[in-house]
């Protein structure tokens, strides 16, 4: 697959996952108001395009290691997780920072986004890979 393609697949995967799981962890579990939702889920629009590829790379890197578990569904679930939750929280906090939120919202946020985070690394993982499976293809493929 070709970089550009790659970048291209890895941002419509990020920004359009981001934004239906970013807001329902936002409204159902941090509280923030629709208001804050939707300047925060806006504000990472362009915080994805510039990380969404980063990601890409840096997710690839973490599943190399899924030799360690035999490539297993478990392994790679275990490293989808790790690499979602260490890569998405430090950008996460900013985005919630930025949007007014309180100290006591920016924690809560982040707890609920590290539940959310766990629960959607490896659906997010899977999607990402089929994204990147259609912009090659220009169809889906399977993961």
């Amino acid at each position: 697959m070709s970089i550009k393609r790659e970048t291209l697949a890895d941002t419509f995967a990020l920004i359009s996952f981001g934004l239906v799981v970013g807001m329902l962890v936002e409204i159902l579990v941090a509280g923030l108001t629709i208001e804050q939702s939707l300047q925060s889920r806006l504000l990472s629009i362009p915080v994805n395009m510039l990380v969404a590829r980063p990601y890409g790379i840096y997710r690839d890197w973490v599943m190399s290691y899924s030799r360690l578990f035999g490539s297993t569904r478990v392994g790679e679930t275990v490293l989808d997780i790790v690499a979602f939750v260490s890569f998405q929280i430090p950008v996460y906090v900013a985005l919630v920072a930025a949007t007014g939120a309180t100290i006591e919202q920016i924690i809560a946020a982040c707890l609920g986004q590290i539940g959310a985070l766990v629960l959607m690394a490896r659906p997010y993982g899977v999607y990402m890979q089929l994204c990147r499976n259609w912009f090659v293809s220009g169809g889906m493929r399977t993961a």
